[in-house]
């Protein structure tokens, strides 16, 4: 800034919250000081004699793109402030502002930078963690299901991934995203944030919108950039934000609460549920128009007890990831295989990381699972019941609770077995000894 004791108040204000300042009182010194280093965040009046501070973003945005530059104008002319957005500034700030507003500001933009860097670093490393190449399947459904994601990675449509808890389901959204070649991914689960501040961290607010907004906020769609946003759980959001996601699929803009400025977005929206959607919308607990377009391309994603032939895999990678090498004896992988797993591919590695603790080094046998994998039903369900003196047939009874277990489940195989705290394929072999028909 060339006006001195702006420079030197922000310096002041800056250093005293740890950040480390150098100041210049034109864009000809501050170019000579940018080259001796590369600064994270640049903070630029707009106005000043010779090279102004539009044409110094732009200089540097060229040279260095991962530095973030802030704006100041003394003017109240909105423009001016897009035409600085539209090359590549972090946003802008006009005079007078709060300095608390600034350092917020600042504070954003460098965790933008850092994220920018780190995804960089990442990039250069070619960390394979979230590639769908890595996603251990041999079976039918899981192979159709990254089938289906490697086609769409590269593609702009919307997605909505569904699958029960524990899936997986943003292990494949980060696969897509990184197949997609986007840099920014920004995860938020939608049923972990109060209903109350979800609508500011989607699409941030202004200073004095409600009490405590003390500052501007700059909402997860705006730092998502042109990168994928990941909207986990998303049928569980409120009705009236249920209305404002529409706009942003529709229309793709947006407004900060509390604003009146149209913010628009590039970013490419994945979403996840667990929730039945479909029952939702008949419930009117769930907007028709939005589930149809979340629903552009579905991806679903199989439970554990439906790819059971994907478990060996499954447990090799997690081997890997907790530096066994002792392996796993056959009668304990047996095991593995016969449980329903309610928790899913979650609840496996919890079972893994736990058997390999107590394995210490030597080969997984069944002594180290848990109780619930190795007792012969779940815990905490006992079932009585009362022999008569005549005798019972016990083919009789095992047929009787199969039956009453699938007609629970509205004849869902999977269910049922997680009812009777066995595997799919143990429902289907006692069907068929039965003669239980599908």
């Amino acid at each position: 800034d060339d006006e001195k004791k702006i420079c030197t108040l922000i310096a002041m204000t800056l250093n005293s919250k740890g950040y480390q300042v150098k100041e210049a009182e034109s864009a000809e010194n501050a170019k000579k000081k940018i080259e001796a280093f590369t600064p994270d965040v640049m903070i630029t009046d707009i106005r000043m004699e010779g090279i102004s501070g539009i044409e110094l973003l732009k200089i540097v945005k060229s040279k260095y793109p991962q530095t973030e530059v802030i704006v100041m104008t003394a003017y109240s002319d909105v423009r001016t402030g897009i035409e600085a957005m539209k090359n590549g500034a972090f946003e802008y700030i006009s005079k007078p502002f709060e300095m608390d507003e600034l350092v917020l500001l600042v504070k954003n933009a460098l965790e933008k930078h850092n994220l920018s860097v780190e995804v960089d670093l990442l990039r250069k490393t070619i960390n394979p963690q979230y590639s769908l190449e890595t996603i251990s399947c041999c079976s039918k459904t899981m192979k159709k299901t990254l089938h289906q994601a490697k086609i769409v990675a590269k593609r702009d449509t919307t997605i909505l991934i569904r699958g029960k808890s524990g899936t997986g389901k943003e292990l494949i959204a980060r696969g897509i995203h990184t197949e997609s070649g986007r840099i920014t991914f920004t995860p938020i689960n939608c049923a972990a944030i109060p209903e109350n501040l979800l609508e500011s961290e989607l699409f941030g607010h202004e200073k004095g919108a409600f009490t405590g907004a003390n500052a501007q906020k700059i909402g997860l769609f705006e730092r998502a950039g042109d990168g994928t946003i990941f909207l986990d759980e998303i049928g569980d959001i409120s009705q009236s934000l249920q209305v404002k996601l529409l706009r942003v699929l529709q229309e793709r803009e947006y407004i900060r609460v509390g604003g009146s400025n149209v913010l628009k977005t590039k970013a490419r929206i994945i979403a996840a549920t667990n929730r039945n959607l479909e029952e939702a919308v008949a419930s009117h607990s769930f907007r028709e128009d939005l589930y149809y377009r979340l629903n552009v391309f579905p991806i679903l994603v199989p439970s554990l007890s439906e790819r059971v032939e994907d478990i060996p895999g499954l447990v090799n990678q997690f081997f890997k990831k907790y530096n066994h090498v002792a392996g796993i004896d056959s009668e304990a992988m047996r095991c593995l295989t016969n449980y329903s797993w309610p928790g899913n591919v979650r609840e496996l590695e919890n079972c893994i990381e736990r058997s390999v603790i107590f394995a210490d080094n030597k080969p997984i046998t069944l002594s180290h699972l848990p109780d619930t994998l190795t007792s012969d039903s779940p815990p905490n369900k006992k079932v009585f019941i009362s022999i008569p003196d005549e005798g019972i047939s016990l083919d009789e009874v095992e047929k009787s609770i199969i039956i009453q277990a699938l007609k629970k489940a509205k004849g869902n195989k999977t269910d049922a077995a997680k009812l009777l705290g066995i595997s799919r394929r143990a429902i289907y072999s006692k069907m068929k000894t039965h003669y239980i028909p599908g």
